[in-house]
């Protein structure tokens, strides 16, 4: 759970970061605030003392855009490229810093009159710099009113300038709006020729029109088509009953050669003679209709519910009805034996008139050239038409688009008229709400904004580089948070840096533990020139101000052991550093003399860090003596330094420094594990590629890693950390030195604050 609370606190940056950024580098950001500050002066009252100024004060109730003369019946080609208030306001404001408009003023108020007290001259462009640059254009936020100020030393020029401006803007904003500026006589002319042209083709399609006899074109194309289909119609029926009356001539005159003469009836019994006529007539009549029926669905392919089928039938059956009629009436009709068929063959329907039948031939010949005739005519004339409407479609297209320009210049001619009228020419859209103001001292509401800018942009620049400088530039390791969430290590303990923050005074005059000093017969200690400050205090004194630390190290390191269930002795303990001077030899000192107080066996602090033994140790003019003496029993007594401490030196010549573990160190390491010391404490040299530190850290059971708060570098602490991996060493870190930036009132980050 805590790994992954740190990994998502390593995500981003904290409010505790940003405490200590800004605490720790509070004099880069108030040094570069007090710069900002004084530029925001300089300019102020150096660059630009205040001068006198005028204000007034103007409202755009709305803008009216001029019309250009478009294409008529495309309006789309003149949109505003945007209709926001906002693009409104900042258009005119363009217009208000435009070099024409101060040019203008320069010109009106003469440039001798504003160049009067700065040299004089008569240069307009110069006078037209001098009226851009005192003014000043600022829009008042959430409305459409506009601030216009004007500044110059003269007390005098102010007010006129403002004023002249305000004109001279008028009348550019209308000139702006207004368009092209068509004049009314370029309208009238382009009226009158439009009407003309319309009239004289409206002259031409009437004429065209009425010479081809066409109303409307689609009536006409409609008309033609109807009697074409119309004609084409009756000329296939015609076509079609010419044939069936040809066909019946030709059937009757076939088989009136192969009769020998007239049918004789047998005398009629019991019937008088006008009956016998009409049943024979029926009969005749019967058989016709028949052999037409017949025909109709074999030949012609007509089903049984085509129109002409069904009224056959209906002839057929009532024939069939009066015949039965007769029949019945006059029995001796039925002694006729009068067949039901055609009397020249069954399939050729009913004897006809040979006359009538070639009667209605020659009309059927004579209908069907009439109705050639006029399908070819009606043809002709179709196609004729085909060229006239093009020509008509043209004239109608023409005389439409002109109709059309016609509306569109009288619509502007109208409004011309009424613009013209009402006095267009005038910003009737802009009020001015407030005329220009007597003269007084001052700044520019933009020039403040400006002095503002470089103020606040002092703080800025101190809190962007004192951002960069934190999370960029300096890459060490600063806070318990920065092993933990950064290099991703075990924290034991966080112990401060006593001569600083206030901790000075705690460091008053305890007895030295003289563990790093040669002294004989008492005389003046001779330092060792790699020991720490902090190796002149007595880690062993009740006032010692870090005495708290070792003890709360101490028990960490207790609880960590019994937590594994390391229960074997001696447990071997390995504190080292990253480089010279992290306070290595004052941990261990103070750690070796917190673990001898818990009254639970020896404790033995080995100090490896001594070279040829060029300091030999003393205590209370007794000289310590070596790592093999103190292991063994008989001759421990000289390195007791008090009760159940123990301090022994392993000296260690450079030269000598591959073959130490190997020969040395390894031949003791089976006497070290079967001494009757409870912990032994390895005062080791900084972990390098030089030193026997990261070899001998894997027979530790526990290796102390110090690291010197704001000194050793992320990535050389991640090298070394590589290093002890190697040698599968257990790893702990010690930040020592470290420095409290955020008063603990606003953040406690460090546990000894709480």
């Amino acid at each position: 759970m805590s790994e992954n609370r740190q990994e998502s606190q390593g995500a981003g940056i904290t409010p505790a970061d940003v405490y200590f950024i800004l605490f720790r580098q509070k004099w880069v950001i108030l040094i570069f605030s007090l710069l900002g500050i004084l530029g925001a002066c300089l300019l102020l009252f150096v660059v630009k003392p205040p001068q006198y100024q005028s204000q007034a004060l103007i409202s755009i109730r709305y803008v009216v855009e001029g019309k250009s003369l478009n294409p008529p019946g495309d309006q789309s080609n003149t949109r505003p490229l945007d209709e926001r208030s906002s693009s409104i306001i900042n258009t005119e404001i363009a217009v208000l810093h435009s070099w024409d408009l101060a040019k203008q003023v320069a010109q009106a108020m003469t440039p001798e009159m504003i160049l009067a007290k700065v040299g004089g001259g008569s240069d307009v462009n110069r006078a037209a710099a001098i009226v851009m640059n005192g003014i000043t254009v600022d829009s008042v936020s959430e409305s459409s009113v506009i601030s216009i100020t004007y500044q110059n030393a003269d007390v005098s020029l102010v007010q006129p300038v403002l004023n002249e401006f305000i004109d001279a803007y008028l009348a550019k904003h209308v000139q702006t709006h207004e368009g092209l500026g068509v004049p009314n006589s370029f309208l009238t002319n382009e009226t009158a020729r439009l009407s003309a042209e319309l009239a004289q083709t409206s002259d031409a399609l009437r004429k065209i029109k009425n010479a081809a006899g066409v109303i409307s074109v689609e009536g006409t194309e409609k008309a033609y088509a109807d009697q074409i289909s119309k004609i084409r119609e009756d000329l296939f029926n015609s076509e079609a009953e010419l044939s069936e009356h040809q066909a019946m001539l030709s059937e009757q005159t076939q088989s009136s050669g192969a009769q020998s003469g007239p049918t004789n009836f047998a005398p009629v019994v019991q019937a008088p003679s006008d009956q016998v006529e009409k049943y024979k007539s029926v009969c005749a009549l019967l058989a016709y209709l028949q052999t037409k029926e017949q025909n109709y669905l074999t030949q012609q392919g007509f089903t049984l519910s085509n129109v002409l089928v069904v009224q056959v039938q209906e002839q057929i059956v009532q024939n069939q009805t009066f015949k039965k009629d007769l029949e019945a009436k006059y029995p001796g009709l039925l002694a006729l034996n009068i067949p039901l068929t055609s009397p020249v063959a069954s399939s050729s329907g009913a004897p006809v008139d040979f006359r009538t039948e070639s009667e209605q031939v020659s009309a059927l010949n004579a209908k069907i050239r009439v109705l050639n005739m006029q399908l070819n005519r009606l043809w002709a004339e179709a196609t004729n038409f085909e060229t006239v409407k093009t020509t008509i479609l043209e004239l109608e297209q023409k005389r439409q688009i002109e109709e059309t320009n016609l509306k569109y210049y009288q619509s502007n001619l109208e409004e011309n008229r009424v613009d013209q009228a009402l006095g267009a020419d005038k910003a009737a859209n802009i009020k001015i709400i407030q005329g220009p103001s007597p003269p007084s001292k001052g700044w520019s509401k933009s020039f403040k904004k400006k002095v503002a800018m470089v103020g606040v942009g002092g703080l800025l620049a101190g809190l962007a580089l004192a951002f960069f400088i934190e999370l960029f530039w300096d890459r060490s390791v600063k806070r318990p948070a920065d092993v933990e969430i950064k290099l991703r290590l075990p924290l034991f303990a966080s112990i401060p840096d006593i001569t600083r923050n206030g901790h000075r005074r705690l460091t008053t005059n305890p007895t030295p533990l003289l563990l790093k000093e040669a002294v004989e017969n008492k005389r003046q200690p001779l330092e060792k020139s790699v020991s720490p400050p902090e190796a002149e205090v007595d880690s062993t004194s009740r006032r010692h101000p870090l005495r708290r630390f070792y003890e709360g190290l101490r028990d960490r390191l207790v609880v960590y052991f019994e937590v594994r269930n390391l229960t074997h002795n001696p447990k071997l303990i390995g504190v080292t550093s990253c480089a010279r001077g992290a306070g290595v030899s004052s941990i261990a000192t103070g750690l070796a003399a917190s673990l001898s107080e818990t009254g639970e066996g020896n404790v033995l602090l080995v100090d490896m860090t001594v070279e040829g033994g060029v300091a030999q140790h003393f205590h209370k003019g007794k000289p310590n003596c070596g790592l093999d003496s103190a292991l063994k029993a008989e001759t421990r007594q000289d390195a007791l330094v008090q009760e159940n401490l123990y301090v022994a030196t392993e000296p260690i010549r450079s030269e000598q420094l591959p073959q130490v573990l190997p020969k040395r160190f390894a031949g003791l390491i089976s006497k070290i594990r079967s001494s009757d010391y409870d912990y032994i404490i390895f005062d080791m040299p900084p972990v390098a590629e030089t030193t026997m530190t990261f070899r001998a850290a894997g027979h530790m059971d526990m290796v102390l890693l110090v690291l010197e708060a704001e000194k050793n570098n992320q990535e050389v602490v991640k090298r070394v950390i590589s290093l002890l991996a190697e040698s599968k060493a257990n790893v702990s870190t010690v930040l020592n030195k470290t420095r409290t930036y955020i008063p603990p009132g606003l953040h406690q980050e460090f546990l000894h604050d709480v």
